[in-house]
């Protein structure tokens, strides 16, 4: 969603900018939090991944960053619905879904604080408008468009550095904005020390991003808006041969009319390179050696979308539309080193295809507002593919394809929403959605370390049915929401441990006796049962927000799974709790942002548990002059222990230690706008 502040003429010139469609009237009846962008650029961190943790409930994959993680473990979800490194959360930018193509992972560092003008996140299924993949919820992002230069430099801990820069303005009747940002840094040894050996060393990372927006009017109530983004991404797993890179390119265009008939036309195009390199280590963590090498891994994505909205006068709003999306990808894989050298050749891909057509209608009868949406979508997976062979001599080793899968299946969403009070809201709604497994899950095997995991190119959609019901209480120096929420996860797609090594398993081959032997695959279900609630109060130049997630996360299993049946998800804590403190004045700012995150499995069996955690961060500005400011952030600065993995040699990963940072910010306004 694009919304850039109206236009103000400055002598003879005019500023013309863009909005998107306005948000939906239905979310009124649904869990909803907002990111200003005051916020976004106050933060103690620049990583995306790390602000959004502000949200109660909402969590990665892992709990690395995208500095020390995994590309491919940066998937993000919500309300406990677990999950692999795939995202159950649905993440679109000015509209645009943003989960890797191939992966349905999160390339974070594609993103910048600073060039977001905010951050929508509605909580629970059934988003009818955007799309499949919105199980746990919508985390929208906003470009920033506004007439103003800014820049900051930064330096910080283990030799980190980092550069952004914001500029927007007008030329020639039309309005448009760039953002970039440059970081890097040598790093903290992801391993801990008393886990650690010699061939643990720093976990480098580079990271680079740029952005282009541009908005134009076509008549009186036609824009167009056109984007373009790229980004590089390139880091190191701590110990040698474990370096990997991402590149990504993305463009879109879309009409917007805000008329009568108001209506949106969207386009885009993604590509994404992943490159990664794994490694393995002996007993004693004294060396290293290569074990396979993704040396290319391209994807694509290309869809579109329409949506109109007819006039029902004031009290009534229609939404309807359609979508679709395609997502092409394959793995390029050496494998089974010997003397250094690779063996074996692994090519693994395929193609998706999900189309649907969508209706929402949205009345305020009084103090009563009553919603109700559904769409179908058609799927389809095709060109599904396994190779396998020997580099020496061509010999094949595997060769499967598999036969092209297609369905339909719906996503519903009905609400409520009653004002009992002058400052009272409660609501309830229910909820229907779905996801399509990811190339990655249907073909690609993989190992980590000493474990394996097989693909599984049979792997069904999962699909969600949920309700909710929830109040919010409003004045000007106090709001309150509170939400109680049930959600069933049929099908859901996990790496099910199905035997330990030593031993020669299907679609992976041999695992040494360190390791175990995974494949995915549908359970029956995760069910869910849990309560949200967040506060913010302000008093003159202070603010104060909590916020607390509760939830009971189980899985019911049977057959090859039945050892999982009553047992949590893996990588979900029962309890999350966030807390703020701000204060502003005469832009001079200070904020404390205190996290807990409870116990967590690092597996599916709930053997190797990950201690809770907790961490504060800080942000400080202190304006210099008129338009140089002084910047002080500090990550973890308790310098806790949050653990992030454990490893099949009983090695501990941790998250981000300490780290301090300190710099300048310049701004300067750029031609102010008219109402």
């Amino acid at each position: 969603m694009l919304d850039a502040l109206p236009a103000q003429p400055r002598a003879e010139t005019i500023i013309v900018t863009g909005r998107a469609l306005p948000d939906p009237a239905a979310e009124r009846a649904y869990s909803v939090e907002t990111i200003t962008g005051q916020e976004l650029r106050n933060a103690p961190s620049s990583q995306v991944e790390e602000v959004l943790k502000q949200v109660p409930g909402l969590q990665l994959f892992r709990r690395s960053d995208a500095r020390s993680g995994h590309p491919t473990s940066q998937g993000v979800t919500m309300r406990a619905l677990g999950g692999n490194a795939s995202s159950r959360a649905l993440l679109i930018l000015d509209g645009i879904p943003q989960a890797d193509p191939f992966g349905g992972w999160v390339n974070w560092p594609a993103f910048d604080p600073a060039g977001l003008a905010q951050v929508r996140v509605v909580r629970g299924g059934g988003s009818v408008g955007h799309g499949p993949g919105a199980l746990a919820g919508v985390i929208d992002l906003a470009s920033r468009v506004e007439p103003l230069l800014e820049a900051q430099a930064m330096a910080g801990s283990r030799d980190s550095a980092e550069g952004r820069l914001f500029a927007g303005g007008a030329a020639i009747g039309s309005t448009f904005s760039l953002s970039a940002r440059v970081a890097r840094g040598d790093g903290f040894v992801p391993v801990t020390k008393e886990t650690r050996g010699p061939a643990d060393r720093p976990a480098r990372y580079r990271e680079v991003n740029g952005r282009a927006v541009w908005l134009t009017p076509l008549s009186d109530d036609l824009d167009i808006q056109a984007s373009v983004s790229a980004f590089t991404d390139r880091r190191e797993r701590g110990i040698a041969f474990t370096g990997n890179r991402t590149d990504g390119l993305d463009g879109s265009l879309r009409l917007v009319s805000g008329g009568r008939w108001s209506w949106s036309a969207t386009g885009y195009a993604q590509s994404r390179e992943l490159r990664s390199s794994f490694a393995s280590v002996d007993d004693d963590r004294g060396t290293a050696t290569r074990v396979a090498l993704q040396d290319e891994v391209p994807s694509q994505a290309y869809g579109g979308s329409f949506e109109l909205r007819p006039p029902l006068g004031r009290s009534f709003e229609l939404r309807m539309g359609a979508d679709a999306r395609l997502t092409r990808g394959v793995s390029r894989e050496l494998y089974f080193y010997v003397d250094d050298e690779p063996t074996r050749r692994r090519r693994a891909g395929g193609e998706t295809v999900t189309s649907g057509a969508f209706s929402e209608v949205t009345g305020r009868l009084g103090r009563l507002t009553l919603s109700g949406g559904a769409r179908v979508d058609y799927w389809r997976i095709a060109d599904g593919s396994l190779e396998e062979w020997v580099l020496a001599t061509g010999a094949s080793l595997r060769d499967e394809r598999y036969p092209a899968r297609q369905g339909w299946l719906p996503t519903a969403r009905a609400g409520a929403a009653f004002d009992a009070a002058p400052r009272l809201t409660v609501r309830s709604a229910a909820y229907l959605g779905w996801r399509m497994p990811t190339l990655n899950e249907l073909f690609r095997p993989f190992r980590a370390g000493a474990d394996a995991t097989a693909a599984n190119a049979l792997l069904d959609p999962e699909r969600l049915a949920g309700l909710e019901a929830g109040a919010d209480y409003r004045t000007k120096l106090l709001d309150m929401s509170v939400t109680l929420f049930a959600n069933r996860l049929q099908d859901a797609i996990a790496n099910v441990t199905l035997g330990r090594g030593p031993g020669v398993f299907p679609g992976v081959g041999f695992v040494g006796a360190a390791g175990e032997y995974r494949q995915r695959r549908n359970l029956g279900s995760v069910r869910v049962r849990g309560v949200e609630a967040s506060a913010e109060t302000r008093r003159g130049h202070w603010s104060l927000r909590l916020g607390g997630s509760f939830v009971e996360a189980k899985v019911q299993a049977s057959g090859p799974a039945a050892a999982l049946d009553g047992l949590r998800p893996a990588q979900t804590p029962e309890v999350s709790l966030t807390g703020g403190l701000v204060w502003e004045r005469g832009g001079r700012a200070l904020s404390l942002i205190l996290r807990h995150t409870g116990s967590q499995f690092e597996d599916d069996r709930n053997e190797h548990r990950l201690p809770s955690a907790t961490t504060l961060d800080v942000f400080g500005g202190w304006p210099l002059t008129r338009r140089l400011q002084l910047v002080l952030r500090g990550e973890n600065m308790l310098d806790e222990r949050v653990v992030a993995g454990i490893g099949g040699d009983g090695s501990t990963e941790r998250a981000t230690p300490r780290t301090l940072w300190i710099g300048l910010q310049l701004t300067r306004s750029g031609i102010q706008q008219r109402r």
